[in-house]
């Protein structure tokens, strides 16, 4: 092989390399979104910050919000992989905020009912992402369901934070072609897939801790020494 050649199969290689990593999930990395308060000193919690419910006061979710903040981009492309924050086409055209809203709270709900018991408390769910198939993908290649959240966790009666907020990163295998017709036919569509993967997922959140929230800065005069 030539050299100029060699060069451009290296070049299409480590194309093909980049694009195969766009959906891989990471759990809980350290980015902030819209509407969560992550000051420097209360970074959302990693992996390494949790600790099992065995070693923990049980939780009592007494209530659940979910929020899907109007700044996310709904695309409505029917293209492989549409630039967006938001994709989903499984409910009739309408508001997509809500209908994703609709079905979070839903899985977060199923999901948190076997907590009842322990100390009240208040579960914030934050969605930055949520990307199911299009159309085009969907009765071709399939690809993959893309979700991301942060999980806030709050005192029923205070409502302070009692742990740092988690930026949760899941991802879920989407069935394309013949397998997604097969999978349908048996009631298996995308949102039934999406908030059973979710309701599990959430239901073992709450089974783990993540570092206590910082205590509140102090606040202070609006005039200081120079």
């Amino acid at each position: 092989m030539k050299p100029t050649r060699m060069i451009m199969a290296l070049t299409v290689a480590l194309g093909l390399s980049a694009c195969g990593s766009v959906d891989t999930a990471m759990r809980n990395a350290t980015t902030s979104a819209p509407g969560v308060e992550t000051a420097p000193h209360a970074q959302p919690a990693t992996r390494a910050d949790m600790v099992l419910s065995v070693q923990s006061e049980p939780y009592a979710v007494t209530q659940i919000n979910v929020t899907v903040p109007e700044t996310l981009k709904v695309s409505e492309a029917n293209t492989y992989f549409p630039n967006a924050d938001i994709v989903w086409r499984e409910d009739p055209f309408g508001n997509r905020h809500e209908q994703v809203q609709a079905i979070v709270l839903d899985a977060a709900t199923r999901g948190a009912a076997s907590h009842d018991k322990g100390r009240p408390v208040i579960v914030d769910i934050q969605i930055t992402r949520f990307h199911a198939l299009t159309e085009k993908t969907r009765y071709t290649i399939g690809g993959t369901h893309d979700i991301h959240f942060y999980l806030t966790v709050r005192d029923a009666a205070t409502g302070e934070k009692l742990e740092r907020p988690r930026l949760i990163e899941t991802s879920l295998k989407a069935y394309g072609g013949a397998r997604a017709l097969e999978a349908m036919s048996r009631g298996q569509t995308q949102k039934v897939r999406i908030s059973d993967h979710l309701a599990a997922l959430i239901a073992q959140e709450l089974n783990v801790r993540s570092l206590p929230a910082p205590a509140e800065p102090l606040r202070t005069s609006a005039l200081s020494a120079n």
